[in-house]
């Protein structure tokens, strides 16, 4: 697997896993590889488990040979933000020194989905960075060292942007997805509340007291990539008794050229910088020239 394979939407390279155009080995070595070219300087992964990683692909491989398939993400190696509980692996939420040395014994529900799906865990990223006196130094953005990734899913944004990992599970309250997919470039999905079990995610916090705030959700290179782990991870646990059973249903798709469109080109109080303000004049011309009605609304 090529350096430029790590690029790869999550969901194609599922896909290649599976057809056996590429081994789970090769991909994990690609993603290991390429943790050990950038991570020095990133900081995005905290945690990393080489040896379960290696171990569970070389299983992951040997269960295709005999035609078993574990699930969609079968064979694919995964980050998840270090709020996120996982068995046997270190979990810090964000490098809070009294849980500097903490691994838990079990799965948060997050995890044990997407492994239940036969994804593999290379490590933790960083993550919330909300801590004075973090036991780990702060995330760079990899566009520029100089730069913050955003925050407070910090790592889980970088290491998307560096080809470290393909996909990642961030944690969100007041823009902790958004605003470090929008500083790296990459995707990032805060669903509505209450549609991912929590469980195991608030370790510091048991009495939950932001559980009508806070979400988990994906992160990773493409629209396709969020669809995939959000119908993973979304829906009951059984414990996390917020979540209510609503099944998970797809939308028809609507004809394009029905659609009306409003669109802003200003927000009050704020300054567009111009390159946005173009890109959006573009789309809304492009929108306009396939059949779409728009209108331009000034905020």
């Amino acid at each position: 697997m090529v350096t430029d394979g790590v690029f790869t939407p999550a969901q194609m390279l599922a896909e290649e896993i599976q057809r056996r155009e590429v081994s789970s080995a090769e991909v994990v070595e690609a993603y290991l590889a390429q943790i050990a070219r950038h991570n020095q300087d990133l900081n995005a992964v905290v945690t990393l488990d080489e040896v379960g990683a290696r171990t569970r692909a070389r299983k992951a491989d040997a269960a295709l040979a005999r035609g078993e398939m574990w699930g969609p993400l079968h064979g694919l190696p995964i980050t998840l933000e270090d709020a996120h509980s996982a068995s046997g692996m270190r979990t810090t939420w964000g490098g809070l020194p009294r849980l500097a040395d903490y691994v838990p014994e079990e799965d948060g529900t997050v995890a044990a989905k997407l492994k239940a799906t036969g994804a593999i865990l290379l490590g933790k990223t960083n993550g919330p960075e909300i801590w004075p006196d973090s036991v780990f130094a702060s995330t760079n953005n990899p566009w520029d060292l100089a730069h913050t990734p955003g925050g407070s899913s910090a790592g889980v944004g970088a290491a998307l942007a560096a080809g470290i990992t393909p996909l990642d599970i961030g944690l969100d309250t007041l823009g902790s997805i958004q605003n470090p997919a929008h500083y790296c470039g990459v995707y990032g999905m805060r669903p509505t509340e209450h549609r991912v079990p929590l469980t195991g995610v608030f370790i510091v916090d048991p009495a939950r007291k932001f559980r009508v705030m806070s979400v988990a959700g994906p992160m990773a290179r493409s629209v396709e990539d969020l669809r995939l782990a959000l119908r993973i991870i979304a829906g009951p646990d059984g414990l996390d008794t917020y979540v209510p059973p609503v099944p998970w249903r797809d939308l028809e798709r609507h004809r394009t050229d029905k659609l009306r469109i409003a669109w802003s080109p200003e927000f009050p109080g704020s300054d567009t910088q111009h390159e946005i303000r173009t890109a959006v004049e573009s789309l809304v011309r492009e929108l306009a020239e396939g059949g779409r009605h728009s209108r331009a609304e000034h905020a």
